[in-house]
């Protein structure tokens, strides 16, 4: 993803419990009211940029592969398996036969979710890309496995090593769980993020735990499995299962904070989950391991990320039972396998200006992949607080200028009266709810409000990514974070319909937040722009050599 000016650390403690519940409401109140200061303050502004590091020590970057020192390795199969579904079937993933659960295939879906793409080199300096993209490659997330009543591994919590693909073994419980259950947590090392991008970090984690769990989602699909989000897990759950909570097992400044949990389905017909058996299995299992130093020294620190990461920790809550019903309504025309699509993903680091305009049909298709009647949101039970504002610069049969994707019909009203009095606000298509608001070149404002970056400018077309926002946080601070992740998970979606249009994209983390809402004609937090996006032809850095992802584990 391309941000700028960014930064380096904060942190962390394992204190996840929420206040005894007669307090709750008053805590709440003060909770919502961190969560909003917290994010008016890391706005950047024309006049000036979220608060940051005044330089950067490239010798303290942090490790981007965190590894824990004294546990049992389980090295996975080799990675590299090509799989035949195409990325135009994932369309309907209920039609791709379900792979059986072998530690084989559960690496592969480690891989495909979470694990390497490529190096790249240049001179001497060589750095990994992943499948899951991330706010300056820097990648705060971390990925578990649970598994119980499983053949082919031993019960417990495993932490996933990219970089070796491999397994830790963190915890081996003690009694066998008869149940046959596969789980992936995700957590973030906020310090990760903030080492370069300093108090407005957070926010870049959370849209990077959207793009895991829609790399998640992607990969599971491939193998004709599916994932369900177990939203009503607490934070405190989540750090108990995955051994977040064991404080003395970081070093200090190195914890990480949990996000969020997902069963991975591999057959159809799967019993209800029990949080308490699970938990238990945890107290009562055998701990080992302790994280290595990410690096040596912190210096800086940025405790609002702490501030603003406690105030946003969630309770055990209820949630949907059913998701939303699905349904596609313009196909993929994509030939490539789902795999191949998904190796290939990378951020485009520049686009061709000059390009010829972008097909229709590729354009509407993308923008029909993210709305929430598509595959690729079944796991996601909520109704979308996430609303595109589209500038299109270079797209075939249509007029540059502004446009509008309410992704909730429900919403078209608010968004209506929210913005200029100037926007026709005309539907243009009768297969999607595309909305025409102002035609005219909108290249110098686009590059303008990210940060006068031209990427926004050179591509075929780039947007915000606009969050029903007051009314969401007001009495539930936590779903500042779910916020975020819906705008990863839109991103990631635009990631891999990019390239299966032949064309590239990427997110954008640095724009001026104020002033997108004022040219949009909001005039307070009733709604508040979270996320860019961008997709274009890229122009290749030929200076650089890639080489094989996993070429280094087989030397």
């Amino acid at each position: 993803m391309l941000i700028l000016p960014g930064p380096p650390v904060l942190q962390s403690t394992s204190r996840w419990k929420m206040a005894d519940p007669p307090c709750i409401e008053v805590v709440m109140n003060k909770q919502t009211e961190t969560v909003i200061n917290y994010h008016n303050r890391t706005k950047h502004r024309l006049e000036r940029y979220a608060k940051g590091p005044d330089s950067i020590d490239w010798d303290d970057q942090p490790d981007q592969f965190r590894r824990f020192s004294g546990c049992d390795i389980v090295t996975l199969p080799k990675t590299g398996t090509e799989l035949e579904p195409l990325f135009a079937g994932l369309d309907n993933p209920e039609t791709i036969p379900a792979k059986p659960l072998t530690l084989a295939n559960a690496g592969l879906l480690l891989e495909l979710a979470f694990g390497l793409s490529a190096w790249k080199q240049f001179g001497p300096s060589r750095w990994a890309l992943r499948c899951n993209p991330s706010s300056g490659n820097l990648h705060p997330t971390e990925a578990y496995l649970i598994s119980t009543g499983n053949d082919f591994i031993k019960s417990g919590v495993y932490h996933y090593v990219s970089h070796d693909h491999s397994l830790e073994q963190r915890c081996q419980f003690t009694d066998n769980v008869p149940e046959s259950v596969i789980l992936i947590g995700l957590s973030s090392v906020h310090w990760r993020e903030a080492w370069k991008y300093g108090e407005r970090a957070f926010r870049y984690c959370q849209h990077d735990i959207g793009h895991a769990l829609g790399a998640l989602h992607y990969a599971a699909a491939t193998l004709g499995w599916s994932i369900q989000l177990l939203a009503e897990w607490s934070d405190d759950d989540i750090a108990k299962l995955l051994g977040l909570a064991r404080s003395d097992d970081f070093k200090p400044l190195e914890h990480e904070f949990p996000d969020l949990i997902c069963r991975i389905n591999t057959q159809a017909g799967s019993k209800p989950l029990d949080i308490r058996i699970l938990l238990e299995h945890a107290q009562t299992g055998t701990w080992s391991g302790k994280a290595d130093s990410l690096r040596a020294y912190h210096l800086y620190k940025w405790p609002i990320i702490d501030e603003v990461a406690f105030a946003a920790s969630k309770p055990r809550t209820e949630e949907p039972d059913k998701p939303i019903a699905r349904q596609h309504i313009i196909k993929s025309s994509c030939a490539k396998t789902a795999t191949a699509i998904i190796r290939q993903r990378r951020s485009a680091q520049q686009f061709d200006g000059r390009m010829t305009p972008m097909p229709q049909t590729d354009f509407y298709r993308m923008l029909a992949a993210v709305l929430p009647t598509t595959a690729a949101s079944e796991f996601w039970p909520w109704p979308p607080k996430i609303h595109l504002f589209i500038f299109v610069h270079r797209v075939e049969g249509l007029a540059p200028g502004l446009y509008a994707l309410p992704r909730d019909q429900n919403a078209l009203e608010k968004l209506r009266a929210a913005t200029l009095a100037e926007f026709d606000w005309q539907k243009i298509s009768q297969v999607i709810p595309l909305y025409h608001l102002y035609s005219g070149d909108c290249r110098v404002q686009a590059k303008t409000l990210s940060c006068h970056q031209p990427i926004a400018s050179d591509s075929a077309f780039s947007l915000g990514m606009v969050a029903e926002f007051c009314e969401t946080i007001e009495t539930t601070p936590w779903l500042y974070r779910r916020l975020f992740w819906e705008c990863g998970l839109i991103g990631q979606v635009l990631y891999l319909e990019a390239e299966a249009a032949g064309i590239r994209g990427t997110g954008i983390g640095c724009y001026f937040d104020d002033s997108v809402h004022e040219l949009l004609g909001f005039k307070d937090e009733q709604f508040q722009s979270l996320y860019h996006f961008t997709v274009g032809k890229p122009l290749e850095d030929k200076r650089l050599e890639t080489l094989p992802a996993y070429g280094h584990l087989k030397t």
